[in-house]
């Protein structure tokens, strides 16, 4: 019975601000890793094994996967990183015009990130340690932007004010940690799982990696009101602030999992084509 009390508490405890958990941006890395060239992933590899530079023996980048995550796990440290907090995530409102330009005014945000970690990535005059940091951020802030509710808000920190119920674990959940975690592990996991099986269901895999940042800043904020919001505030995304906590039954889960396992994919396939880019 204690061991059962202590598995609930951690469940009902509040979630992290982090995109996807450790698992989205391990599967959004393992995509990237199998999309890009031969070329592309042993200069990966080269940069991968100067971890050491870092500085960081709690948050290793032995991996791109674990590079993928290395920006959240940082968070531990306090003041040494905590100047990039405000780099996982762009507040653009759903219920207005999409402006991305209000949101990322000063370039804390995590669309203007992707370009700036794009831009230090490719620079080969910089330090491995400055490129190493570099390809850490961008693989982790592309899987953060197609966490739907880091690309979209409706004055709520993105899902973080609004009180959920999902299936069983009722506690302290809100939106935004259902979508970051548990909806995500479900979509990953829901068999066929994993990142070969997310992959495979992505039939235009070149046009899926088109597109611009703020194309893709569009999109999630799109999902973001249409299928986040919209299928927790039953069917309208502006609606009036939700009294007291919102039901997410199993149905509805359900329905979220393909646009779930689609952010994903795409994440995955946009990644590599940047990384191909810059180490080319």
């Amino acid at each position: 019975m204690r061991s059962i009390l202590v598995l609930l508490a951690l469940l009902l405890a509040p979630a992290p601000a982090n995109a996807w958990w450790e698992y989205g941006h391990y599967t959004v890395a393992n995509i990237a890793e199998a999309s890009v060239t031969p070329a592309t992933r042993g200069r990966i590899a080269a940069l991968l094994r100067q971890g050491g530079l870092l500085d960081t023996p709690t948050c290793s980048v032995r991996t791109l996967a674990l590079a993928a995550y290395w920006p959240d796990c940082i968070r531990r440290l306090d003041d040494r990183f905590s100047y990039s907090f405000p780099w996982h995530y762009q507040n653009v409102d759903v219920c207005k015009p999409f402006d991305l330009k209000s949101a990322c005014r000063d370039g804390n945000c995590v669309s203007a990130q992707i370009d700036r970690q794009t831009r230090l990535l490719k620079d080969k005059a910089l330090p491995p340690r400055e490129r190493l940091q570099a390809l850490a951020f961008l693989a982790h802030f592309v899987g953060d932007l197609h966490m739907p509710l880091h690309a979209g808000d409706r004055g709520d920190r993105g899902g973080n004010d609004v009180k959920v119920a999902y299936g069983l674990i009722e506690g302290r959940a809100n939106l935004h940690s259902a979508w970051d975690g548990w909806i995500a592990e479900r979509g990953i996991t829901q068999p066929p799982g994993g990142p070969g099986a997310l992959l495979d269901e992505v039939v235009d895999k070149t046009t899926a990696a088109a597109g611009s940042v703020e194309d893709w800043s569009r999109e999630g904020w799109q999902v973001s009101r249409n299928v986040a919001y919209a299928t927790a505030l039953g069917g309208d995304a502006c609606g009036p602030k939700p009294e007291g906590r919102v039901k997410i039954d199993e149905a509805q889960v359900r329905s979220l999992l393909p646009a779930v396992r689609l952010q994903i994919a795409r994440g995955g396939l946009r990644l590599a084509r940047l990384l191909d880019e810059a180490f080319a």
